[in-house]
């Protein structure tokens, strides 16, 4: 029978940890790169407010549920990072400026939104006692509905409604009013992106039976 000394346990947990990390760093990167391709694919001007739609509520929906709330929060800090810095990975090419603009409060709200929801999206149920299958498919999805919707659609437009108004001058009601234009493809990217992570998930689940 062996015995593993501290410093010999420490010394093959560090490999295995070092992997994780870099792992977790690669993962935010890729999706702070993500938000920034959303941003570059332009976006759909709405009437009477000056924040366009883009896919980056999707992006943002997707790192929240597929991520740790650490991973998905790093993804957001570094591109907000990469913005204050000066490069042009905002919506319209814009960087510094995006910051103190119209639409700072939607990219400030980006941080707050996808930690809530990666909270609260718990963990997936594809297989289990109580989640087998079809069901704990649509289980896991309402979930993660829910999530996005709370995190990456409530608060999100709750930090971007605010700041907006106070910004411009501009009554919170009318500013809320006009934003109201989002929501229907918020909900839609909601919809597609809870659904493609949750049967990702439940497969990963299948698979690692």
């Amino acid at each position: 029978m062996s015995h593993q000394t501290p410093s010999a346990a420490l010394a093959s947990a560090a490999p295995t940890t070092a992997r994780r990390l870099l792992r977790s760093a690669g993962m935010s990167l890729l999706f702070a790169l993500l938000l920034w391709a959303a941003a570059a694919a332009g976006r759909i001007p709405i009437p009477g407010t000056p924040v366009g739609i883009t896919l980056q509520t999707f992006v943002l929906m997707l790192a929240a549920l597929s991520l740790d709330w650490r991973e998905a929060s790093g993804a957001v800090v570094l591109y907000l990072l990469a913005g204050a810095a000066g490069l042009p990975v905002f919506s319209g090419g814009m960087s510094t400026l995006a910051l103190v603009g119209p639409s700072a409060g939607f990219l400030f709200g980006f941080l707050p939104g996808v930690i809530v929801a990666s909270l609260l999206k718990g963990k997936a149920r594809g297989t289990g006692a109580r989640g087998t299958g079809a069901r704990g498919y649509w289980l896991t999805a309402a979930r993660y509905f829910g999530a996005s919707l709370v995190g990456c659609v409530v608060i999100v437009y709750a930090f971007g409604v605010s700041i907006q108004a106070m910004l411009t001058h501009v009554p919170l009601s009318a500013v809320a009013l006009a934003s109201l234009g989002f929501a229907g493809g918020d909900l839609l990217k909601a919809v597609v992106a809870s659904a493609a992570v949750s049967g990702l998930s439940s497969r990963i689940a299948r698979d690692a039976k």
